[in-house]
């Protein structure tokens, strides 16, 4: 860790407290960093506890900042999985992550080790000091739930990206004990995921919540998630957490089933960016934006130069759909389709006006179609679109999977997968034509297909050790796979991220480097 990190997760400068109530997800977007005030001072009333859980909300934004020239942090979970290249190639760190010859120097990879450690810093605090504030009850317990789901969140992934990493659960002064940690091996930091994970499960949270806090489905399918993922590489737990995956995903799915006006899977992919649908139905956790605070921060996905929103010939281009992974898309798939689906090839000049080609595929998931302009209508250029973490797709996907990873797929697991496939206008073979095998990779195939540009692919690659092969629609090794976007193999050393060099620098405890990485 960098030393005035761990100095400043003292500071209440760090909390970048919000202020206001949790009512409305406007409660937790706006910023307000009381920094002559010490911790102790601070967490001392109810709405203490609130503006300090709103503050670790805040933070989870980082995903969004930028990360040099035509860049945004979020690039990184896209640049290597091979689904995605770019138009303009101007940010080194970004081009050394598409190439696949990234570093512990790389700012992706700096970024996200500091955002997602500012995050637990930020949780840490709030579960130190809360439980000594007096207030209700109930509503100590909700703070405390939601601030450990997302502490979870953090470690999470975390852990998926560089394996073995300090285990903190404390704020920490530079009179701490461990002020230099050790790393902390993996199955210790999923061992805390887990138990965060329950105790919010546990904390009375509504099965969903409009205002983006969160919820019931959220936590569940979160702990579906993290039970999968042991399951594969590199812990291979196996069946006993498939089991675990199933069953809690089909938690979920079950209560779904019976209030089907609360989640759901959205009827068009339209309504999947449709900006006034944020936190509702499908989408179980977002990170939250509004345009007074923060805009939507995907606008890199945006075509690069092209007069697609109202501000004319704009956008970066820095990340683009491959052509063969669009090309790879069964024929009829609603989700390659012009403007209804995940991607667009045409669109309207400047926002609203004529049809016009945009001579290539882009991602059209993340486009906010009020903000920018639709067919004859002028965007708002106010873009308050949220960037989806979990949907319910993945809830059902992750059942589908796991049930048969325990037993091969059931009716259930069958119906799962057909619901992907249905929304896509795609006919799925009766249940009685799967294999195991076939469906696994079935399934496997409707998460590059469903999830790509959402951050989770590249996971998926790491804990299956498989890649998608767009020519032959297979699954290959993950390592020797050659990314197409630059036709460079993957490499075992690449199932892991590099550690930041400025942080081994100044913690030598962090030492040695991962795998076939230049060290210090």
């Amino acid at each position: 860790m960098k030393l005035h990190r761990f100095k400043s997760i003292g500071q209440v400068a760090l909390l970048s407290a919000v202020l206001l109530a949790p009512t409305g997800c406007k409660s937790f977007l706006e910023e307000e960093a009381p920094s002559s005030l010490s911790p102790d001072i601070f967490y001392t009333l109810p709405d203490h506890a609130t503006a300090g859980l709103n503050a670790v909300y805040a933070d989870l934004r980082f995903v969004g900042d930028g990360a040099g020239i035509f860049s945004s942090n979020w690039q990184l979970l896209e640049a290597m999985t091979g689904t995605a290249t770019t138009e303009t190639a101007q940010n080194s760190d970004l081009n050394n992550l598409y190439g696949l010859i990234h570093d512990g120097n790389t700012a992706h990879v700096v970024n996200y080790w500091n955002g997602l450690y500012r995050v637990i810093a930020q949780a840490n605090q709030v579960l130190d000091k809360v439980p000594g504030i007096t207030m209700d009850e109930a509503q100590k317990t909700r703070v405390l739930g939601e601030t450990r789901f997302l502490r979870a969140w953090a470690y999470f992934t975390a852990v998926r990206l560089w394996g073995d990493i300090p285990l903190i659960t404390k704020p920490q002064t530079i009179t701490s004990e461990d002020f230099r940690p050790s790393r902390t091996p993996q199955e210790q930091v999923y061992n805390l995921i887990i138990e965060d994970l329950k105790y919010a499960e546990a904390a009375g949270l509504p099965w969903m919540d409009p205002t983006g806090h969160v919820n019931q489905a959220a936590v569940k399918t979160q702990l579906a998630k993290v039970y999968l993922t042991m399951a594969g590489f590199p812990l291979r737990k196996g069946a006993t957490h498939y089991k675990l995956a199933a069953d809690k995903a089909l938690e979920v799915i079950t209560y779904a089933k019976a209030n089907p006006s609360t989640i759901n899977l959205f009827s068009t992919y339209g309504e999947v960016h449709q900006e006034g649908l944020k936190n509702r139905t499908e989408h179980l956790f977002m990170l939250q934006y509004n345009a007074v605070v923060a805009s939507n921060p995907m606008d890199n996905y945006y075509p690069n130069f092209k007069p697609v929103t109202y501000n004319g010939p704009s956008g970066t281009g820095s990340t683009v759909p491959t052509a063969s992974f669009y090309a790879s898309y069964e024929t009829g798939d609603l989700r390659a389709k012009d403007r209804e689906g995940y991607f667009f090839t045409n669109y309207y000049t400047n926002g609203s006006g004529a049809l016009f080609s945009l001579g290539a595929p882009y991602v059209f998931k993340h486009f906010n179609t009020t903000a920018n302009g639709t067919q004859g209508v002028p965007g708002t250029r106010q873009n308050n679109l949220n960037v989806p973490q979990i949907r319910y797709a993945e809830t059902l996907l992750i059942y589908a999977e796991a049930q048969n990873e325990v037993g091969g797929p059931n009716q259930e697991a069958y119906d799962a997968l057909k619901r992907i496939r249905d929304r896509a206008k795609l006919t799925t073979p009766a249940l009685g034509t799967f294999s195991a095998n076939s469906f696994r990779e079935a399934v496997w195939r409707e998460r590059w297909y469903e999830f790509c540009y959402e951050g989770i692919t590249w996971f998926d690659m790491v804990r299956l050790r498989k890649v998608f092969n767009e020519k032959t629609k297979g699954f290959d090794d993950f390592v020797g796979h050659v990314n197409l976007n630059s036709n460079r193999p993957l490499q075992e050393k690449h199932l892991l991220l590099p550690l930041p060099r400025q942080e081994m620098l100044n913690n030598p405890n962090l030492r040695p480097q991962n795998p076939n990485y230049p060290g210090v």
